[in-house]
């Protein structure tokens, strides 16, 4: 599990770690059932305050993608496929809605708004 923090961006740190273990858990490289480093291990790892990484852990939780056994630590929580397709197209659906926003408001066609999605999916494919 390799999670890189920045101090220079403004997003929180416990945000950058919450994105960064979604990412990671959506694009299947943590699977269901696999233990996360307990909170004061992952504090330490990353040179940040425990309540930071608890912080991460809570809204992981809260959204379901880690659970937490009293006594034995911090899991992957098993998905059903549907439930992670639902949540990866979610994530797709924010950042696309953000970027049509940005489009209208510098008045792009919706052509060539389509023209540079189709630009961009072909370029990282």
């Amino acid at each position: 599990m390799k999670i890189i923090i920045s101090n220079s961006s403004s997003e929180p740190i416990y945000q950058q770690i919450v994105y960064q273990l979604k990412e990671q858990i959506l694009k299947g490289k943590l699977k269901a059932g696999d233990a996360l480093p307990s909170i004061r291990s992952l504090a330490k790892e990353l040179q940040v305050s425990v309540i930071t990484t608890k912080r991460a852990y809570e809204e992981l939780e809260r959204e379901g993608f880690i659970q937490t056994v009293q006594g034995k630590g911090s899991f992957i929580a098993a998905h059903n496929r549907e439930m992670l397709r639902e949540k990866k197209f979610s994530i797709v659906e924010e950042k696309l809605t953000e970027a049509v926003l940005a489009a209208k408001s510098l008045e792009l066609t919706w052509d060539e708004l389509i023209e540079i999605l189709r630009q961009l999916y072909e370029k990282e494919a």
